[in-house]
C-alpha cells in the first residue's frame, strides 16, 4: 500500500519577478527638409535635423521628405491625423521634421521645426522663426532644431 507523502516545511516564496523591461527605445524618424524656393536652407536644416539627438531614441533618417511621404499616403494636410499615418507607415514613435514656407517678402522664409509624438497623437515640441534671407535661415537652423531636440 502506497502512503501519500506530505511535504512539510515552509513554502519558498516565489522568485521575485523580473523588473518590467525598460520600455523599448523610441523609434524616431527624421524627415529631410525640402524647398524648391530655398534649397540652401533646406540642406542646412536637413543637416541639423540629421545631427539632432533625442534622448532614448533610435534614429532613422528617411530618404524622402515629409511632403513625399504625405503624397504617398494621400494625406497632405499638416494635421495630427496625417502625422499619425506617417508615423505608422514609418514604424516610428516620433517624427522630427521641418517645414519651410515663404514669408512676407520674396526673400523671407518661415521655418517650423516639429517633434511629433505619434504615440500620444500630439506635437511634443515645436519651434519656428522667420528669417530675412535663406542664408540667415541656414545659419539659424541648428539653434532652431536644438530648441526642439532638447
Amino acid at each position: 500500500m502506497a502512503l501519500p507523502m506530505m511535504a512539510c516545511g515552509h513554502a519558498r516564496p516565489a522568485p521575485a519577478s523580473a523588473p518590467p523591461a525598460a520600455s523599448a527605445h523610441v523609434q524616431l524618424a527624421v524627415l529631410p527638409a525640402e524647398s524648391d524656393a530655398f534649397p540652401g536652407a533646406a540642406r542646412a536644416i536637413t543637416a541639423s535635423l540629421t545631427a539632432a539627438k533625442i534622448t532614448g531614441a533610435d534614429t532613422h533618417v528617411s530618404k524622402v521628405s515629409l511632403e513625399v511621404v504625405q503624397l504617398s499616403l494621400e494625406c497632405v494636410e499638416p494635421t495630427p491625423v496625417c502625422y499619425d499615418a506617417i508615423g505608422r507607415s514609418m514604424s516610428a514613435n516620433r517624427l522630427l521634421f521641418a517645414r519651410i514656407d515663404g514669408g512676407a517678402t520674396k526673400r523671407e522664409l518661415k521655418v517650423t521645426v516639429m517633434l511629433y509624438d505619434v504615440d500620444a497623437k500630439a506635437t511634443a515640441r515645436t519651434a519656428e522663426a522667420v528669417f530675412a534671407s535663406e542664408s540667415e535661415a541656414a545659419a539659424g537652423a541648428g539653434a532652431l532644431v536644438d530648441k526642439v531636440a532638447q
